[in-house]
């Protein structure tokens, strides 16, 4: 496990996401501050460009740190957007569900 962890780290470049659009926090005052940035492309369910920083997604080093407890943190994302979906991104978070779904039934076939 320790060696694929140091392969997925071995990079230290950190850049920034390409094609931003800036956006207004909403319920915050008018000041350059709260201004963010976000991908004006961007696939949130499948690939988002904030899980990605020198070609190394962040999903990669999550399994690569956990190890067997990579199944449980699956679950455990597929439960979060089940649960709020509702109250929260609606069909967006059905999709993510769907997603670690996906993902968790791709490492129980490996086995």
């Amino acid at each position: 496990m320790r060696s694929r962890w140091n392969k997925l780290f071995r990079h230290q470049t950190i850049r920034s996401p390409v094609n931003t659009v800036r956006q207004q926090k909403k319920d915050t005052p008018e000041d350059q501050s709260n201004i963010e940035e976000r991908p004006s492309n961007q696939d949130n369910v499948n690939s988002p460009v904030h899980y990605n920083q020198a070609g190394i997604e962040c999903i990669d080093a999550i399994e690569a740190a956990l190890d067997e407890g990579f199944e449980y943190y699956l679950q455990g994302n597929v439960m979060k957007y089940l649960w709020r979906y509702r109250y929260k991104n609606g069909a967006e978070d059905l999709k993510k569900a769907e997603w670690y779904n996906r993902k968790l039934i791709e490492l129980k076939e490996k086995k």
